[in-house]
């Protein structure tokens, strides 16, 4: 990305021309009712869309043409899947600055990060899940003489998925890359906050080949698009990341309809250890700010409780504080390093309410200002608060902000049960040049990802989700394809 292209994004944006309608059965759609709802941009509040305030008719229209698409999907050759998939990343590529500022605008996220972050690694994720179609193989079984038994994966149907606002189109393809890799249809409900980039991308998916039917965006509120999907008795599997709250509505809704199977990706209270015989504080520090106030630190999986052996704390918290300063707010749309807006003023009044908490009942070791840019307010300074006893609501809650806990530790021991006194188990860091003290400490850790020496490690390859009131069910690796097939056994026997 060139600094020219860097100084035109606004008036880029100015230009844009934002659909917001739903995509049903490969096109765009108004709501079966005719409501609209607005959305604006968190950045500075400028208009951005009127979405289609879909409900119950649109889910049960977007439902039955996926349902319809179903049988098609599933028998095309995993060859001809791959080629649609591939199509539809080669298009998004093409059209990768567009999609990067339509999640700027709509999330807040610094167009820097969308452009060289969220984007490429939704495209990454797509074609990763269109190069496994054809490489899954089934088993076959050891039975008796006279008989011969085949193991395949079969496709469930229709799969709906709820996603969240803060990687609006990152974790969508997480869960639409594997469930149409696999033969599935998909109807998908996005966060009312951040639908823009997912509904243009699925108007790439159509130009690039993709079936009528087979993926649906439907935008409206969780009470009733989502709770339509949850209920339905022609969906057969539900895919969601958000709120434990909300996961447990799902489980409810599952066990009340069709017994649809979940994977469920829910809150996270992530801890970060650091032990003195670490050999690098400051990398240490560098990567806790990244693991505390990347994205605004609206990130399931961050980091934002930090343990620090005693001995080295006070030097550790200068050096934290130095590494936030690379998190401080800055223009979204100026192209610089830095964070952006969060989701909502609404939110921020919510983050800023746990800073003021944490002053009044502890201390704010730094940080905690809210700054207003581009004549929002939306924006805070990375923070970390300290001084609060262990069991306050700090440590414990998810905030959902650029907000950390600083806590000291003395002896390992200690420090394990400190990470583990949590509702959640989604991610754990802990930097160690200890190799021994790393095998034993990861071992002890209940998260579904330990990073050593790094925080909150990521990949394709790799198994995303959590233990605990975290949720069950795998995004990303190989194991995702669990979430949307079953095993089928055809045993054969002779004579």
């Amino acid at each position: 990305m060139t600094n020219q292209t860097l100084s035109t994004w606004d008036a880029r944006a100015d230009e844009l021309q934002i659909d917001g309608r739903a995509f049903i059965g490969g096109s765009r759609r108004d709501a079966a009712s005719g409501a609209k709802r607005e959305t604006s941009s968190p950045i500075d509040g400028r208009p951005l869309a009127v979405l289609s305030a879909c409900g119950v008719e649109d889910v049960d229209a977007a439902v039955s043409l996926a349902r319809r698409a179903f049988t098609p999907w599933s028998r095309t050759s995993a060859e001809s899947r791959k080629g649609v998939l591939l199509a539809w990343a080669a298009l998004m590529e093409t059209h990768a600055e567009e999609l990067a500022l339509l999640e700027c605008l709509d999330s807040g996220k610094p167009i820097l990060q969308t452009t060289t972050v969220d984007v490429p690694g939704t495209i990454s994720t797509l074609r990763w899940y269109a190069e496994a179609i054809d490489k899954i193989s089934g088993e076959m079984p050891a039975v008796p003489s006279g008989a011969t038994a085949m193991v395949t994966r079969e496709a469930l149907g229709v799969v709906a998925a709820i996603v969240p606002w803060n990687f609006p189109l990152e974790i969508a393809m997480w869960k639409i890359a594997p469930a149409l890799a696999s033969g599935n249809t998909m109807v998908l409900k996005p966060a009312e906050q951040t639908s823009l980039s997912i509904l243009r991308a699925a108007e790439l998916a159509a130009e690039a080949g993709m079936p009528e039917g087979v993926l649906n965006i439907i935008t409206g509120s969780g009470r009733e698009v989502g709770a339509a999907l949850a209920h339905h008795m022609d969906v057969d599997a539900l895919a969601f990341t958000g709120s434990t709250a909300v996961s447990r509505t799902l489980l409810e809704a599952s066990g009340q309809s069709n017994l649809k199977r979940l994977s469920l990706e829910a809150g996270g209270k992530s801890s970060n250890l650091v032990f003195a015989d670490t050999s690098d504080l400051a990398l240490a520090a560098e990567k806790a700010a990244f693991g505390a106030f990347y994205n605004q630190g609206q990130v399931c999986s961050s980091n934002s409780r930090i343990l620090v052996q005693r001995s080295v704390h006070d030097e550790f918290l200068g050096l934290l504080r130095e590494a936030a300063a690379a998190y401080a707010p800055a223009d979204p749309l100026a192209g610089l390093e830095g964070n952006g807006s969060l989701i909502s003023v609404g939110h921020t009044n919510d983050v800023e309410e746990w800073i003021h908490r944490g002053r009044t009942e502890g201390s704010v070791l730094f940080g905690g200002e809210r700054l207003d840019i581009r004549g929002s307010d939306a924006y805070l300074e990375p923070t970390v608060l300290g001084g609060l006893a262990a069991g306050h609501d700090v440590h414990r809650e998810e905030i959902f902000g650029p907000v950390a806990v600083l806590q000291p530790f003395d002896t390992e021991e200690e420090a394990v049960a400190m990470a583990n006194d949590t509702d959640y188990g989604l991610a754990a860091s802990l930097w160690t040049s200890d190799l021994s003290r790393a095998h034993r400490v990861a071992s002890e850790l209940v998260a579904g990802t330990v990073s050593v020496n790094t925080v909150d490690a990521l990949g394709n390859s790799t198994p995303f989700g959590g233990f605990k009131q975290s949720g069950f069910g795998r995004d990303l690796s190989l194991q995702a394809f669990d979430n949307y097939t079953a095993s089928k056994t055809t045993w054969i026997q002779f004579g």
